[in-house]
């Protein structure tokens, strides 16, 4: 039996209802025209007329009166029945809009919140996630597709399973579980907690640490010039260094062995360090969240070491000015400086700035 669904020709028809008429079942039919049975019976209730008081969704066998001519002039006409034009779609005003924000790795999310608030009064002129991944996902294969998935968080049609190698390793000493993280932590009600994790690069022979504030997704992403723990050491230090004390209260980072040292940093900046439980992302889902975001900046098989401090604030920046859904559509950027001004903390200068 073929794979490809095909319709039904009209030398089809008229084998259903010549058998039909000799009270053959739809299996039957399907057999003869090499069809799947359902096909047959799907045939018959929509495009059939049956006898009066005759039960249509009892068993699949065809009811008196299927006549081929009449049943083909009917599905002829329902293929005709002229579709909903798509809203958003190419050549319009609000695809050029769409794609301009897509072009600034907005997701659909976002940039359908900020359609509706440039244009409350035109519904033309709005259009929600969903319409949006229809509209990129509804577009033939080819390079224009390739294009518009490609500005998506995750750049491909399915999420792919990620398998794991158990691993072997030492616990570090010392560690404090995020299960004595105390409440307000927690609750992300106040600013200065932290989440850490780094971003390997091509080979795993390169990578940059990544630095999220719970309260307010302000990210900061920090050159490293290794995966050792003397290199994250020094990376994360001189991030946090800037900060004022207010904004540096705890960090809460995954078991890595690159946070060996992690109770000389916690010294050195004043933070208190807690660790997540083994193959837990989801109790750092900030760092995770925006993790995913760097990704399209920084794509997996990338040297990273070639990115200089200077090009990292760049790429920090552009992600501290989207609006975001936490937020109530601020900015990270914006929200952090309210948390400075609030605890009279200064803005740490040339901190993820893009300058």
């Amino acid at each position: 039996m073929s794979s490809g669904y095909k319709q039904l020709r009209a030398e089809e028809r008229g084998v259903i209802m010549a058998m039909s008429l000799q009270g053959s079942s739809a299996r039957s039919i399907g057999r003869m025209l090499n069809r799947a049975p359902s096909t047959i019976t799907r045939e018959l209730r929509r495009n059939g007329h049956h006898a009066e008081g005759e039960v249509v969704w009892g068993r699949p066998r065809l009811a008196p009166g299927y006549d081929a001519v009449s049943a083909g002039k009917r599905a002829l006409r329902m293929r005709r029945r002229a579709r909903r034009v798509r809203k958003l779609r190419p050549h319009t005003a609000l695809w050029s809009r769409t794609m301009e924000l897509l072009g600034r790795r907005w997701s659909p999310q976002q940039i359908a919140t900020i359609l509706k608030r440039e244009q409350p009064a035109r519904a033309d002129m709005q259009a929600s996630h969903e319409t949006i991944y229809t509209a990129i996902y509804a577009r033939p294969k080819g390079e224009l597709r390739k294009e518009l998935t490609s500005l998506l968080r995750q750049a491909r049609g399915a999420r792919r399973p990620h398998g794991r190698n158990a691993e072997q390793r030492g616990k570090l000493a010392d560690m404090l579980s995020i299960h004595v993280r105390p409440p307000e932590v927690n609750d992300r009600l106040v600013p200065g907690h932290w989440e850490g994790d780094l971003i390997k690069g091509a080979r795993n022979q390169s990578c940059v640490g990544t630095l999220v504030c719970r309260r307010t997704c302000f990210v900061m992403i920090v050159k490293v010039d290794g995966a050792t723990a003397l290199d994250v050491f020094r990376g994360f230090e001189a991030a946090f260094g800037p900060l004022d004390e207010a904004l540096r209260k705890s960090l809460t980072y995954d078991q890595g062995k690159e946070m060996a040292l992690h109770k000389r940093l916690a010294e050195s900046t004043g933070l208190t360090i807690y660790f997540a439980d083994p193959h837990s992302p989801w109790q750092r889902g900030r760092n995770e969240n925006i993790n995913g975001l760097i990704r399209q900046h920084l794509p997996k098989g990338t040297d990273l070491s070639v990115y200089s401090q200077r090009q990292l604030d760049a790429i920090a920046w552009e992600l501290n000015t989207r609006p975001r859904n936490t937020l109530d559509w601020k900015t990270p950027a914006e929200a952090f400086l309210q948390d400075c001004l609030d605890h009279n903390a200064q803005f740490p200068e040339g901190v993820a700035l893009g300058v």
